[in-house]
């Protein structure tokens, strides 16, 4: 089992970036994929990234590629989301999650999740 706690968020104007970081417990972190997800009012939660164990592998979805990376500190238990280039609809809150299987775009397949941390961006 794994507890997630996100931090980071903030208040941010468009075009600036903000780096989120989540801390996870327990000694089998590297076991997990991780993954960003967001979710605006009124809207579904979505995909925002994700990274396998070692970090080798990452998966973006299209709207925030070439602005947001996501990566991994194995020995700090954390996984980390760069945000450049923020937009006004970025604004959400953001959650960061753990699958025992591979990275994946589908939130029903993460297991474990964070309270998440809301990012607004003014424009």
């Amino acid at each position: 089992q794994v507890q997630l706690v996100e931090s980071g968020g903030g208040l941010v104007q468009a075009g600036g970036s903000l780096r989120l970081s989540c801390a996870a417990s327990g000694r089998t972190f590297s076991s997990y994929a991780m993954g960003w997800f967001r979710q605006a009012p009124g809207k579904e939660r979505e995909f925002v990234a994700a990274i396998n164990w070692s970090g080798g592998s990452t998966y973006y979805a299209d709207s925030v590629k070439g602005r947001f990376t996501i990566s991994r500190d194995n020995a700090k238990n954390t996984v980390y989301l760069q945000m450049n280039s923020l937009k006004p609809e970025d604004t959400a809150v953001y959650y960061c999650a753990a699958s025992i299987s591979d990275p994946t775009v589908v939130r029903h397949n993460y297991g474990y999740w964070g309270q998440g941390t809301q990012v607004t961006v003014s424009s």
